[in-house]
């Protein structure tokens, strides 16, 4: 059974702006030199067994910036499908799921956003094994990040017995953050995913047909164009928008999670950007024609 790679491309990293910005989200962007954001995900699984090409959803404006990054790194996509107005990751989704059961029934989707890194490649793909494990006996599974701070930008998962999950948890302030940390039984939602396709329709049909609805009918009158797949514009629309978590994980009972320890960020803002750069004895983080004077500490 093959592992189709799902990237979502379809934030805006308004957070790290002036550097990202509408016209040219973070995903796009070339944050630690070489690789883009995009390309980063979208070789990230290679060197594993029966992985298929990737498949992208992304915003309609993107497009060729999108397909032009793929080429550059020689990856020829199952199919690049744009949302002409985004409605958020549950829906992406779901787009992506009905066009992989054209080729499979059995598709599992490793959902990843696009502007993510993982530094730790070969522990990333041990926790995919383990995730497909559980997958294909039809659950949802995420991955959550095992902390090593008290954060207050990321939501939480608390574990429950083996792969369970007894709650998500939104959002803490500072002291309940670091009370999770004391505790061992949290870990950070990464917004990465592990799920057979027809598992996924299954539960949102479930739990939100409103949008499978909205979603097969911006789906079934879109049109092949290229290279690219356009969805229908006044079908999508009338989509709901909403997340993957909010719409069907933290109501499914098919919820499991893998920990994942494998130098995961979703660089949200500067700060994280200099956490996960190469830093000179002084911690600076330094990329292009820098002067440092009496500096420590600073991504220049």
């Amino acid at each position: 059974m093959s592992i189709y790679p799902v990237i979502l491309s379809g934030g805006s990293g308004t957070r790290l702006w002036p550097l990202s910005r509408e016209h040219h989200p973070k995903q796009l962007l070339a944050l630690l030199g070489g690789d883009t954001m995009l390309q980063e995900t979208a070789v990230r699984l290679d060197g594993m067994e029966h992985i298929a090409s990737p498949l992208i959803v992304c915003n309609e404006e993107y497009r060729f910036l999108v397909a032009e990054q793929l080429r550059q790194i020689k990856k020829k996509c199952a199919a690049i499908i744009l949302e002409p107005i985004g409605r958020n990751t549950a829906p992406a989704l779901t787009f992506a799921a009905l066009s992989l059961l054209k080729e499979s029934q059995d598709a599992l989707m490793l959902v990843m956003p696009a502007d993510h890194i993982i530094q730790d490649k070969n522990t990333f793909h041990a926790a995919v094994n383990m995730a497909s494990v559980i997958a294909k006996a039809g659950n949802l599974v995420t991955f959550g990040v095992t902390p090593d701070r008290p954060e207050t930008g990321y939501g939480y998962i608390k574990r429950g017995d083996g792969n369970t999950i007894s709650a998500f948890v939104e959002k803490p302030d500072l002291a309940t953050a670091q009370r999770y940390l004391v505790s061992g039984e949290y870990l950070w939602n990464s917004g990465i995913f592990l799920m057979n396709a027809s598992v996924w329709l299954a539960e949102l049909n479930t739990y939100r047909p409103d949008i499978l609805h909205a979603c097969r009918a911006a789906y079934d009158e879109g049109i092949d164009d290229g290279d690219f797949f356009r969805l229908k514009r006044e079908s999508l629309m009338r989509c709901p928008a909403d997340s993957i978590d909010y719409a069907v994980m933290e109501k499914t009972k098919r919820a499991a999670v893998v920990p994942l320890d494998a130098g995961w960020s979703d660089v949200g803002a500067w700060p994280a950007l200099w956490e996960i750069g190469p830093q000179d004895k002084l911690g600076n983080v330094i990329q292009g024609d820098v002067s440092a004077h009496a500096t420590k500490n600073s991504l220049l």
